[in-house]
Protein backbone atom coordinates (compact mmCIF):
# COMPACT_ATOMS: atom_id res chain seq x y z
CA UNK A 1 0.00 0.00 0.00
CA UNK A 2 1.37 3.40 -0.89
CA UNK A 3 2.43 5.26 1.88
CA UNK A 4 0.33 8.56 2.09
CA UNK A 5 2.39 11.67 1.88
CA UNK A 6 2.53 14.25 4.06
CA UNK A 7 1.82 18.17 3.20
CA UNK A 8 5.57 19.05 3.78
CA UNK A 9 6.23 15.83 1.33
CA UNK A 10 4.07 16.49 -1.59
CA UNK A 11 4.98 20.16 -1.81
CA UNK A 12 8.81 18.64 -1.92
CA UNK A 13 7.76 16.11 -4.32
CA UNK A 14 5.15 17.15 -6.82
CA UNK A 15 4.92 20.50 -6.18
CA UNK A 16 8.82 21.94 -6.19
CA UNK A 17 10.05 18.17 -7.79
CA UNK A 18 13.39 18.97 -5.52
CA UNK A 19 15.99 16.38 -6.70
CA UNK A 20 19.17 14.95 -5.49
CA UNK A 21 21.50 17.86 -5.04
CA UNK A 22 19.56 20.71 -4.95
CA UNK A 23 20.32 23.40 -3.34
CA UNK A 24 17.16 24.97 -0.81
CA UNK A 25 17.36 27.82 1.43
CA UNK A 26 14.42 27.90 3.47
CA UNK A 27 13.91 31.42 5.04
CA UNK A 28 11.43 31.15 8.02
CA UNK A 29 10.57 33.00 11.64
CA UNK A 30 10.12 31.87 14.63
CA UNK A 31 6.57 31.43 14.37
CA UNK A 32 6.77 29.30 11.24
CA UNK A 33 9.08 26.99 12.49
CA UNK A 34 7.58 23.60 12.77
CA UNK A 35 6.68 23.79 9.08
CA UNK A 36 9.84 24.87 8.05
CA UNK A 37 11.30 22.39 10.05
CA UNK A 38 9.20 19.67 8.12
CA UNK A 39 10.16 21.37 4.49
CA UNK A 40 14.07 21.01 5.81
CA UNK A 41 13.62 17.14 6.70
CA UNK A 42 11.74 16.27 3.75
CA UNK A 43 13.85 18.50 1.08
CA UNK A 44 16.78 16.51 3.10
CA UNK A 45 15.01 12.89 2.37
CA UNK A 46 14.83 13.64 -1.37
CA UNK A 47 18.76 14.41 -1.48
CA UNK A 48 18.77 18.16 -1.44
CA UNK A 49 21.75 20.35 0.29
CA UNK A 50 19.26 21.89 2.59
CA UNK A 51 19.80 25.48 4.17
CA UNK A 52 17.23 26.58 6.94
CA UNK A 53 17.46 29.79 8.37
CA UNK A 54 15.35 32.10 10.81
CA UNK A 55 14.61 36.17 10.75
CA UNK A 56 11.82 38.03 12.85
CA UNK A 57 8.66 38.32 11.38
CA UNK A 58 8.33 41.25 9.00
CA UNK A 59 6.07 43.51 8.19
CA UNK A 60 4.68 44.91 4.58
CA UNK A 61 7.23 47.82 5.38
CA UNK A 62 9.95 46.37 6.76
CA UNK A 63 13.25 45.10 5.31
CA UNK A 64 14.54 41.64 5.58
CA UNK A 65 17.45 41.01 7.17
CA UNK A 66 21.00 41.42 5.22
CA UNK A 67 22.36 38.15 6.05
CA UNK A 68 18.83 37.05 4.27
CA UNK A 69 19.16 38.61 1.28
CA UNK A 70 22.93 37.63 1.10
CA UNK A 71 21.49 33.89 1.30
CA UNK A 72 18.78 34.64 -1.59
CA UNK A 73 21.55 36.36 -3.57
CA UNK A 74 23.80 32.93 -3.89
CA UNK A 75 20.79 32.19 -6.32
CA UNK A 76 19.76 28.69 -4.52
CA UNK A 77 17.86 26.05 -7.06
CA UNK A 78 14.55 26.97 -5.05
CA UNK A 79 13.82 29.43 -2.13
CA UNK A 80 11.04 29.18 0.56
CA UNK A 81 9.82 31.91 2.33
CA UNK A 82 7.80 30.39 5.12
CA UNK A 83 7.31 33.86 6.63
CA UNK A 84 4.55 34.59 9.31
CA UNK A 85 3.41 37.96 7.41
CA UNK A 86 6.30 39.19 4.87
CA UNK A 87 9.53 37.81 3.62
CA UNK A 88 10.85 41.37 4.03
CA UNK A 89 11.98 44.53 1.59
CA UNK A 90 15.14 44.37 -0.28
CA UNK A 91 16.53 48.11 0.61
CA UNK A 92 19.63 48.08 -1.94
CA UNK A 93 17.94 46.35 -4.75
CA UNK A 94 14.94 49.39 -4.19
CA UNK A 95 17.80 52.28 -4.58
CA UNK A 96 19.51 50.60 -7.01
CA UNK A 97 16.92 48.13 -8.96
CA UNK A 98 18.71 44.89 -11.10
CA UNK A 99 17.44 45.03 -14.86
CA UNK A 100 16.80 42.14 -16.83
CA UNK A 101 18.03 41.40 -20.36
CA UNK A 102 14.42 42.34 -21.85
CA UNK A 103 14.63 45.75 -19.51
CA UNK A 104 12.12 44.78 -16.69
CA UNK A 105 13.40 46.39 -13.21
CA UNK A 106 13.11 44.29 -10.15
CA UNK A 107 13.39 46.13 -6.76
CA UNK A 108 14.26 42.83 -5.01
CA UNK A 109 16.56 39.73 -5.15
CA UNK A 110 13.95 37.71 -4.91
CA UNK A 111 11.86 38.85 -7.76
CA UNK A 112 15.15 39.22 -9.70
CA UNK A 113 16.33 35.68 -9.58
CA UNK A 114 12.68 34.56 -9.99
CA UNK A 115 11.37 36.37 -12.47
CA UNK A 116 14.11 38.41 -14.33
CA UNK A 117 17.02 35.59 -14.47
CA UNK A 118 14.25 32.64 -14.21
CA UNK A 119 17.70 30.84 -12.33
CA UNK A 120 15.33 29.82 -9.29
CA UNK A 121 11.89 28.20 -8.44
CA UNK A 122 10.30 30.01 -5.25
CA UNK A 123 7.21 29.28 -2.54
CA UNK A 124 6.36 32.38 -0.58
CA UNK A 125 3.83 31.31 2.31
CA UNK A 126 2.71 35.08 3.36
CA UNK A 127 0.74 34.40 6.91
CA UNK A 128 1.16 30.80 6.96
CA UNK A 129 -0.52 28.58 10.06
CA UNK A 130 0.07 24.60 10.67
CA UNK A 131 -4.25 23.95 10.45
CA UNK A 132 -3.44 25.88 6.93
CA UNK A 133 -1.06 23.96 5.85
CA UNK A 134 -2.34 20.86 7.33
CA UNK A 135 -5.84 21.21 5.43
CA UNK A 136 -5.19 22.98 2.15
CA UNK A 137 -1.61 21.59 0.61
CA UNK A 138 -3.12 17.84 -0.48
CA UNK A 139 -5.33 18.82 -3.09
CA UNK A 140 -5.42 16.99 -6.42
CA UNK A 141 -3.03 19.36 -8.39
CA UNK A 142 -3.67 18.14 -11.90
CA UNK A 143 -7.25 19.32 -11.29
CA UNK A 144 -6.08 22.53 -10.16
CA UNK A 145 -3.75 22.55 -13.24
CA UNK A 146 -6.56 21.93 -15.36
CA UNK A 147 -9.33 24.78 -14.44
CA UNK A 148 -6.05 27.23 -14.33
CA UNK A 149 -5.52 26.00 -17.83
CA UNK A 150 -9.38 26.46 -18.75
CA UNK A 151 -9.26 30.17 -17.26
CA UNK A 152 -6.22 31.10 -19.40
CA UNK A 153 -7.64 30.16 -22.59
CA UNK A 154 -11.02 32.22 -22.02
CA UNK A 155 -8.76 35.43 -21.22
CA UNK A 156 -6.98 34.96 -24.32
CA UNK A 157 -8.17 38.13 -26.56
CA UNK A 158 -10.17 39.26 -23.67
CA UNK A 159 -10.54 43.43 -23.40
CA UNK A 160 -12.31 44.09 -20.66
CA UNK A 161 -13.54 42.28 -17.71
CA UNK A 162 -17.00 43.18 -15.42
CA UNK A 163 -17.29 42.15 -12.10
CA UNK A 164 -20.11 42.49 -10.22
CA UNK A 165 -21.38 41.42 -6.59
CA UNK A 166 -24.31 41.00 -4.56
CA UNK A 167 -22.26 43.59 -2.47
CA UNK A 168 -22.55 45.90 -4.41
CA UNK A 169 -19.28 45.55 -6.78
CA UNK A 170 -19.42 46.78 -9.72
CA UNK A 171 -16.42 47.35 -12.20
CA UNK A 172 -15.00 47.06 -15.38
CA UNK A 173 -11.33 46.50 -15.57
CA UNK A 174 -9.19 46.86 -18.86
CA UNK A 175 -6.91 43.54 -19.51
CA UNK A 176 -6.15 43.75 -23.22
CA UNK A 177 -2.53 42.95 -23.93
CA UNK A 178 -2.31 41.72 -20.59
CA UNK A 179 -1.78 37.93 -19.71
CA UNK A 180 -3.75 36.20 -17.33
CA UNK A 181 -1.12 33.82 -15.03
CA UNK A 182 -2.05 31.16 -12.63
CA UNK A 183 -0.27 29.86 -8.83
CA UNK A 184 -1.52 26.21 -9.90
CA UNK A 185 1.52 24.44 -7.35
CA UNK A 186 3.60 23.37 -10.55
CA UNK A 187 6.76 25.04 -8.97
CA UNK A 188 8.73 22.48 -10.96
CA UNK A 189 10.95 24.49 -13.79
CA UNK A 190 13.25 27.02 -12.98
CA UNK A 191 10.90 30.59 -13.40
CA UNK A 192 7.98 29.26 -11.66
CA UNK A 193 6.76 30.47 -8.36
CA UNK A 194 4.22 30.61 -6.01
CA UNK A 195 1.98 30.18 -3.15
CA UNK A 196 1.67 27.41 -0.59
CA UNK A 197 -1.45 27.26 -0.53
CA UNK A 198 -1.87 26.80 -4.42
CA UNK A 199 -4.91 27.60 -6.55
CA UNK A 200 -5.83 30.86 -8.05
CA UNK A 201 -5.76 32.75 -11.37
CA UNK A 202 -4.29 36.35 -11.55
CA UNK A 203 -4.10 39.31 -13.75
CA UNK A 204 -2.51 43.07 -14.05
CA UNK A 205 -5.55 45.22 -15.15
CA UNK A 206 -4.15 47.96 -17.68
CA UNK A 207 -2.84 50.92 -15.92
CA UNK A 208 -4.92 53.96 -15.96
CA UNK A 209 -4.18 57.39 -16.23
CA UNK A 210 -5.71 58.61 -12.61
CA UNK A 211 -7.93 61.59 -12.17
CA UNK A 212 -8.21 63.49 -15.94
CA UNK A 213 -7.16 67.11 -14.43
CA UNK A 214 -9.53 70.17 -15.09
CA UNK A 215 -12.15 67.68 -16.99
CA UNK A 216 -15.58 68.94 -15.78
CA UNK A 217 -17.99 67.83 -18.20
CA UNK A 218 -18.86 63.62 -17.40
CA UNK A 219 -19.06 62.63 -20.83
CA UNK A 220 -15.73 63.96 -22.13
CA UNK A 221 -14.42 62.47 -18.38
CA UNK A 222 -16.19 59.05 -19.96
CA UNK A 223 -14.76 58.92 -23.19
CA UNK A 224 -11.26 59.55 -21.74
CA UNK A 225 -11.42 57.10 -19.03
CA UNK A 226 -8.72 54.75 -18.87
CA UNK A 227 -8.08 52.13 -16.42
CA UNK A 228 -10.55 50.50 -13.86
CA UNK A 229 -13.35 52.17 -13.53
CA UNK A 230 -16.52 51.68 -10.79
CA UNK A 231 -16.71 50.55 -7.56
CA UNK A 232 -15.56 47.67 -5.43
CA UNK A 233 -17.22 46.55 -2.19
CA UNK A 234 -14.81 44.17 -0.05
CA UNK A 235 -16.79 42.00 1.82
CA UNK A 236 -14.73 39.15 2.58
CA UNK A 237 -11.88 39.80 4.16
CA UNK A 238 -8.75 42.36 3.82
CA UNK A 239 -4.89 42.80 3.68
CA UNK A 240 -3.61 46.18 6.02
CA UNK A 241 -0.40 46.77 6.91
CA UNK A 242 -1.04 45.36 10.58
CA UNK A 243 -2.51 42.42 9.13
CA UNK A 244 -5.28 40.52 7.64
CA UNK A 245 -8.63 40.61 9.08
CA UNK A 246 -12.57 39.25 8.36
CA UNK A 247 -14.17 42.28 7.04
CA UNK A 248 -17.53 42.98 9.80
CA UNK A 249 -18.30 46.12 7.89
CA UNK A 250 -18.23 46.32 4.14
CA UNK A 251 -15.36 48.80 2.67
CA UNK A 252 -16.53 50.27 -0.78
CA UNK A 253 -13.87 52.07 -2.90
CA UNK A 254 -14.41 54.14 -5.51
CA UNK A 255 -11.59 53.92 -8.47
CA UNK A 256 -11.63 56.40 -11.17
CA UNK A 257 -8.86 55.67 -14.28
CA UNK A 258 -7.44 52.72 -12.51
CA UNK A 259 -6.69 54.24 -8.96
CA UNK A 260 -8.91 54.42 -5.83
CA UNK A 261 -10.57 58.02 -5.23
CA UNK A 262 -13.20 57.22 -2.36
CA UNK A 263 -12.72 55.07 0.74
CA UNK A 264 -16.24 54.57 2.72
CA UNK A 265 -17.24 52.26 5.80
CA UNK A 266 -16.16 52.01 8.98
CA UNK A 267 -13.31 50.80 11.08
CA UNK A 268 -11.78 48.66 8.29
CA UNK A 269 -12.05 51.84 5.84
CA UNK A 270 -10.25 53.97 8.29
CA UNK A 271 -7.47 51.03 8.93
CA UNK A 272 -7.50 50.48 4.92
CA UNK A 273 -7.12 54.29 4.82
CA UNK A 274 -4.17 54.35 6.96
CA UNK A 275 -2.42 52.00 5.45
CA UNK A 276 -2.33 53.65 1.89
CA UNK A 277 -1.58 56.90 3.35
CA UNK A 278 1.35 55.31 5.23
CA UNK A 279 2.64 54.09 1.99
CA UNK A 280 1.99 57.31 0.06
CA UNK A 281 3.93 59.08 2.62
CA UNK A 282 6.65 56.87 2.72
CA UNK A 283 7.38 56.48 -0.73
CA UNK A 284 8.21 60.59 -0.64
CA UNK A 285 9.99 60.17 2.45
CA UNK A 286 12.30 57.17 0.95
CA UNK A 287 13.51 59.05 -2.05
CA UNK A 288 14.88 61.72 0.17
CA UNK A 289 16.48 59.18 2.07
CA UNK A 290 18.26 57.38 -0.95
CA UNK A 291 15.97 54.50 -0.29
CA UNK A 292 14.16 54.74 -3.93
CA UNK A 293 15.99 55.95 -7.08
CA UNK A 294 15.46 59.67 -8.01
CA UNK A 295 12.11 60.69 -9.44
CA UNK A 296 10.42 56.95 -7.91
CA UNK A 297 9.06 58.80 -4.90
CA UNK A 298 5.80 59.94 -6.80
CA UNK A 299 5.66 57.23 -8.81
CA UNK A 300 5.02 54.83 -5.55
CA UNK A 301 3.03 57.52 -3.92
CA UNK A 302 0.53 57.16 -6.84
CA UNK A 303 0.50 53.66 -7.11
CA UNK A 304 -0.40 53.07 -3.49
CA UNK A 305 -3.79 53.69 -5.11
CA UNK A 306 -3.46 51.18 -8.60
CA UNK A 307 -5.62 48.32 -8.83
CA UNK A 308 -3.32 46.16 -9.21
CA UNK A 309 -4.52 42.65 -9.68
CA UNK A 310 -7.98 40.69 -10.40
CA UNK A 311 -7.70 36.94 -9.16
CA UNK A 312 -10.03 34.28 -8.65
CA UNK A 313 -9.75 31.77 -6.43
CA UNK A 314 -9.71 28.28 -7.15
CA UNK A 315 -8.82 25.73 -4.47
CA UNK A 316 -11.39 23.30 -2.88
CA UNK A 317 -9.87 22.99 0.06
CA UNK A 318 -9.30 26.91 1.47
CA UNK A 319 -12.15 29.08 2.81
CA UNK A 320 -12.28 32.51 3.68
CA UNK A 321 -10.65 32.66 7.43
CA UNK A 322 -9.61 36.08 7.84
CA UNK A 323 -5.89 35.18 6.52
CA UNK A 324 -5.52 36.41 3.32
CA UNK A 325 -2.83 33.60 2.20
CA UNK A 326 -5.76 30.76 1.96
CA UNK A 327 -8.64 33.81 1.57
CA UNK A 328 -8.18 34.65 -1.91
CA UNK A 329 -7.83 30.89 -2.93
CA UNK A 330 -11.32 30.26 -1.48
CA UNK A 331 -13.76 29.32 -3.87
CA UNK A 332 -17.02 30.69 -5.07
CA UNK A 333 -14.43 34.82 -4.33
CA UNK A 334 -12.57 36.85 -6.38
CA UNK A 335 -9.86 39.29 -4.74
CA UNK A 336 -8.72 42.70 -6.22
CA UNK A 337 -5.65 44.38 -4.85
CA UNK A 338 -4.63 47.58 -4.20
CA UNK A 339 -0.96 48.82 -4.74
CA UNK A 340 1.65 47.03 -7.00
CA UNK A 341 0.68 44.66 -10.10
CA UNK A 342 2.42 41.52 -11.62
CA UNK A 343 3.71 43.08 -14.77
CA UNK A 344 6.43 45.61 -13.15
CA UNK A 345 4.29 48.68 -14.87
CA UNK A 346 3.05 49.93 -11.10
CA UNK A 347 5.92 49.68 -8.74
CA UNK A 348 4.33 50.44 -5.14
CA UNK A 349 5.06 49.79 -1.33
CA UNK A 350 2.31 47.81 -0.97
CA UNK A 351 -0.03 45.40 -2.69
CA UNK A 352 -3.22 45.21 -0.59
CA UNK A 353 -5.38 41.87 -1.33
CA UNK A 354 -9.07 41.80 -0.49
CA UNK A 355 -11.71 39.42 -0.80
CA UNK A 356 -15.28 39.92 -2.40
CA UNK A 357 -17.72 36.92 -2.01
CA UNK A 358 -20.03 35.31 -4.52
CA UNK A 359 -19.09 37.68 -7.99
CA UNK A 360 -20.19 37.20 -10.92
CA UNK A 361 -17.81 38.22 -14.27
CA UNK A 362 -17.96 38.69 -17.48
CA UNK A 363 -15.14 38.26 -19.99
CA UNK A 364 -15.77 41.06 -23.19
CA UNK A 365 -13.26 39.89 -26.02
CA UNK A 366 -12.13 41.81 -28.64
CA UNK A 367 -14.69 40.93 -31.43
CA UNK A 368 -17.53 42.11 -28.88
CA UNK A 369 -18.53 38.73 -27.57
CA UNK A 370 -19.13 37.61 -23.89
CA UNK A 371 -18.48 34.73 -21.75
CA UNK A 372 -19.23 34.38 -18.31
CA UNK A 373 -16.84 32.51 -16.24
CA UNK A 374 -18.14 32.73 -12.45
CA UNK A 375 -22.01 33.18 -11.77
CA UNK A 376 -22.84 34.06 -8.00
CA UNK A 377 -19.16 32.92 -7.14
CA UNK A 378 -19.95 29.51 -9.33
CA UNK A 379 -17.35 28.66 -12.10
CA UNK A 380 -18.63 28.25 -15.73
CA UNK A 381 -16.40 26.51 -17.57
CA UNK A 382 -15.59 22.69 -18.44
Amino acid sequence: MKKELTSAENVVQNVCNIKKDERVLIIANPGTSNIAQDLYTASNEAGAKTVLMYQNAKSSFDNAEPEVLAAIATNPDICFSISAIKLGKDPQSAANPFKSEDGQTYSHIFDYLLDGKKSMRAVWTPGITQDMFDRTVNIDYKQLGARCQSLIKLFKNAKTVHVTAPAGTDITIPVQGRSLLSDDGNFSKPGCGGNIPAGEVFISPVVGSGNASGMTNEDELNAMSTGCNGKIVYDGSMTFSDGDSIIETPIECTVVNGFVTEIEGKAEAKRLLKTISEAEQRSIAYEKDGKLPEGMGIIYRRNARNIGELGIGLNPAAMITGNMLEDEKAFNTCHFAIGENYDNDAPSLIHLDGVVRNPTITIIYEDGSEKIILENGALQID
